[in-house]
């Protein structure tokens, strides 16, 4: 396997609906500016008013001009979205996919797929405000919220660092002075789930008070082990979960204009594993294409899958009131240690397979160790309410050092051994911007709007990057006798490496010493120091050659006059990589706000947004670029935000219309980095996942929302978007067509006309619900709908493939094909509350839709990412 695919391959841009439900509303307190006009009387039943940050301070929603989306944790819960990926069956325009342990999010087509240590999100994660630089276990961050918020659109100005696409904003729920107060829940589920949670504030004097919350959950993603030969028979299949976290916040005003509040969290994952599954020889065997294939049914061999991922943060804020300023100095620490042994496969089932001529003892499988501490820190000025001009002046920084590792191995050749290691020990990013934003109020029903952010940002890292390669002759320098690495037991060193400078290596047995340096353990049937040991410590040049059953191919034989060895040893390792990029950018907002009369506002506004540029990969001889720069976006949008009466009830439409011109845009193709010319045809071994900015597009779009109160306690959440997406300028290498025979090149292709990836033209989300009295208690219930149009999932666009001999073939034929159809999600919730007992049933994905969410396409792969599986369940809620 290649550390292209599977390393270069982490919600939220999280959302809701355009809307959150009534019984989420939360009610906002009076707006003191003297320059809007006083408000009317609304009526009492219907959407209640929702509060949001999204301008860095607290706000009606109704009173924000763009797309701000809020949903609070109960609907949440009572809707059955009880994890990450789940969220889009809520939200249109938003797609999350978890591969290898990355939360990747995608808003209205815009985001990144760059989830390595070089990449950045194009969708900014945040928790409490502060921005989180790496996705990975952001599902341990979901419990115990009072509501999450995001921006569609770029949010360069106010919230700044790789803002593209838009935020997301987890807000936590906070400690309140007022009251001892508190939760507990269990849930029982099917696919053997069950899971607790709790929190309790306790009011420590009358300014003082903490809050601690808890969260565990036991999962099973729903892949099924297929298998039917040992000792892949009994291995458990990807997505199994064990997670549990812990929070603690400390709230403390000692005067009435200084409040200090800090959040420590801790959490951890474990189970399975995150990878996807292979569909290429399933689709090239059948001629199915992956919605009429059941992807679930993996054919698992080699190593057990294993993940762990450790993560804990605290972050802590002053905020002191000057009357008409505000201030507040906000600082993060975050730290990410993730660990996985891939859960390999060998595909997926399909019909004719015949699983009992599958080798099962094929240990080829990949290994991650990340690692990551960053630190945010902010000082922000801002104007208070009641201000004709209200502003925030601020100053960021942002640093992060990481440590990565990665090692893909290849099993049972029948030849030349190659595997491929990234191991960097040192990585670092570091980004200060300031900014300045405000909107000021030119007469009683207008308002402009505008801000301005200068960044500056740079990137380095040190380590190593290639092959591991072995070709080791047998007798009359036949080729070539195999190697194993990788069976039972095997442990990479990765990080643990004595050494990560290569440069002065550069004999055969600096060679062998530095490749048996990269393994902590070796596994019970490896070959591969037995075989270059002697080399490594000097007593035999020529190695030591032998035979085995499972290393046999049949014809080679060992030499007879090389004393024990082989009658050549040709090794490889692993390459310097040393890169460095800087980059400055700035990005602005202008726009107006106004009020043709209450409840009804119009506004216009462009806006810029920046996602932070990077380096490559570096190999002798290549023509890869060295950087790539910062991807960048210009947004101009117009709207309308209405509340009105209907029937005496309030209502909410609100309707918006955008363009986006996206240029410098980062397409990615892989570079073959290790071609094996042994072989006939020859076998690339090793890629390498290369960034450009080739591309350029345009989207424009709309999105509607429709909120109402109706009779007998029913209320109606409909949220629409439309989206359309074209590649206006692009060419990339067609990794579909990569030709081993012509060292590993690709033809190139043209995107120009395509869509962009994950953009759906047509979205909507319905929320119904309902509430009546029964007894003593109250039953509620709702069902949440989202209707998906097809999309591709990749640049391609399942257009066909065209080979460098001027073959052509159509993407299904070739085994590539990217099109994911439209299909509808259904989630159904109830419960029944009595005083503070609260009994609940739910079900996500009723329908038991499988949609892949992402796909990595490269040489004979085609590698899919899915949603969850059909999840329901029950649980029992006790609130004090």
């Amino acid at each position: 396997m290649n550390r292209g695919i599977w390393k270069r391959s982490m919600v939220l841009a999280l959302l809701s609906t355009c809307a959150a439900a009534p019984a989420l509303a939360q009610e906002a307190p009076a707006d003191q500016s003297a320059a809007k006009p006083a408000a009317a009387a609304q009526p009492k039943d219907g959407p209640g008013d929702i509060i949001v940050t999204a301008n860095r301070r607290e706000q009606n929603l109704q009173d924000v001009s763009g797309v701000v989306q809020a949903l609070g944790s109960d609907q949440l819960r009572k809707d059955g979205i009880v994890e990450l990926r789940q969220l889009q069956q809520a939200v249109p325009g938003l797609s999350i996919a978890n591969q290898e342990g990355n939360v990747e999010i995608f808003i209205r087509g815009v985001g990144s797929a760059n989830n390595t240590e070089l990449g950045d999100p194009g969708a900014a994660p945040h928790l409490n405000g502060t921005y989180i630089p790496r996705p990975r276990g952001l599902g341990l961050m979901f419990y115990d919220l009072e509501r999450v918020e995001v921006n569609k659109g770029p949010q360069g100005t106010l919230y700044g660092r790789n803002a593209l696409a838009g935020t997301l904003n987890i807000i936590t729920a906070k400690p309140k002075f007022d009251s001892y107060s508190g939760y507990i829940q269990a849930e029982f589920g099917n696919r053997n789930s069950y899971a607790a949670e709790g929190a309790v504030n306790i009011p420590i004097a009358s300014n003082f008070a903490i809050r601690a919350a808890g969260y565990y959950v036991n999962r099973d993603y729903g892949f099924r082990n297929v298998s039917t030969g040992a000792p892949a028979i009994g291995l458990k299949p990807a997505g199994l979960e064990e997670n549990y976290a812990g929070r603690l916040s400390m709230l403390w005003e000692p005067t009435s204009r200084l409040t200090i509040s800090v959040i420590g969290d801790y959490g951890k994952e474990t189970g399975t594993g995150y990878p996807g599954a292979n569909i290429y020889s399933a689709v090239e065997a059948t001629g199915l294409t992956a919605s009429d294939l059941d992807l679930r049914r993996v054919v698992y061999r080699g190593l057990q899958g294993k993940m762990t991922n450790e993560l804990w943060g605290v972050q802590g804020k002053i905020a002191y009131d000057f009357d008409k300023v505000g201030m507040e100095l906000t600082g993060s620490y975050r730290s990410v240690d993730f660990n996985q042994v891939n859960a390999s496969s060998d595909g997926i089932d399909y019909p004719g397979r015949n699983l009992a001529t599958e080798q099962y003892d094929n240990f080829s499988g990949n290994f991650w160790q990340t690692k990551s501490q960053s630190e945010v820190f902010e000082l922000r000025v801002f104007a208070k309410k009641g201000q004709r001009f209200r502003w925030n002046l601020g100053a960021f920084y942002f640093n992060e050092d990481q440590q990565v590792g990665y090692l893909a191995l290849a099993d049972r050749g029948y030849c030349c051994y190659s595997g491929t290691e990234f191991t960097m020990p040192d990585v670092r990013g570091k980004s200060h911007a300031f900014y300045a934003d405000g909107t000021y109020d030119v007469a009683d029903r207008l308002r402009v709007l505008g801000g301005i952010r200068y960044t500056e940002e740079s990137k380095s890292r040190y380590g190593i990057g290639g092959n591991w390669a072995l070709t080791l002759g047998g007798a009359n320098y036949a080729c070539c006798l195999a190697t194993r690495l990788g069976t039972e037991g095997f442990v990479p060193a990765l990080l643990s490496r004595p050494n990560f400078d290569v440069s002065k290596i550069n004999t055969p047995q600096g060679m062998a010493q530095f490749l048996i340096q990269g393994i902590a353990s070796p596994g019970a049937r490896d070959t591969l120091i037995n075989q270059i040991g002697a080399i490594a410590n000097g007593t035999n040049p020529a190695g030591n050659c032998f035979t085995r059953p499972d290393i046999d191919n049949g014809f080679v034989t060992c030499p007879t006059n090389t004393n024990g060895g082989f009658s050549y040893a040709n090794l490889t390792i692993p390459g310097q990589q040393v890169g460095s990029a800087a980059f400055k950018y700035a990005d602005w907002r202008l726009g107006f706000e106004y009020d043709l009369s209450t409840g009804h506002m119009v506004y216009g506004k462009v806006s810029t947004g920046h996602k932070a540029g990077g380096f490559n990969d570096s190999f002798n001889g290549s023509t890869v670029p060295e950087t790539y720069r910062p991807e960048k976006l210009i947004v101009y949008e117009v709207g309308s935000r209405n509340t009105f009466d209907v029937m005496g009830r309030r209502a909410v439409f609100n309707l918006t219309a955008f363009y986006y011109d996206y240029k410098d845009q980062v397409f990615q193709d892989l570079t073959c980095i290790n071609l094996d010319t042994t072989q006939t045809p020859n076998v690339c071994n090793g890629y390498s996942l290369v960034n450009r900015n080739i591309g350029a597009s345009r989207l424009f779009g709309a999105e509607a929302e429709f909120r109402v109160a109706l009779p007998y306690h029913f209320s109606v959440d409909v949220n629409a978007a439309y989206l359309d997406t074209r590649i206006t300028s692009g060419e990339v290498a067609d990794v579909r067509a990569l030709d081993n025979s012509a060292g590993g090149k690709s033809p190139l292709i043209s995107l120009v006309g395509n869509q962009l990836p994950l953009a759906s033209k047509v979205n909507v989300s319905a929320h119904i619900a309902q509430w009546i009295d029964v007894g003593r208690g109250r039953f509620d219930w709702q069902v949440l709908a989202n209707y998906r149009s097809a999309y591709y999932l990749t640049q391609f666009n399942n257009k066909d493939v065209v080979f460098l001999n001027g073959t052509r073939q159509t993407a299904l034929q070739a085994g590539f094909p990217d099109r994911q159809p439209g299909f509808v999600t259904l989630n159904l919730g109830a419960g029944y509350q009595v005083n503070n007992v609260r009994i609940e049933a739910w079900a996500s994905n009723l329908l038991n839709v499988q949609a892949s969410q992402k796909e990595l396409a490269g040489s004979a792969l085609n590698i899919r990412f899915l949603n969850d599986a059909r999840t329901y369940g029950a649980r029992l809620r006790l609130t004090f």
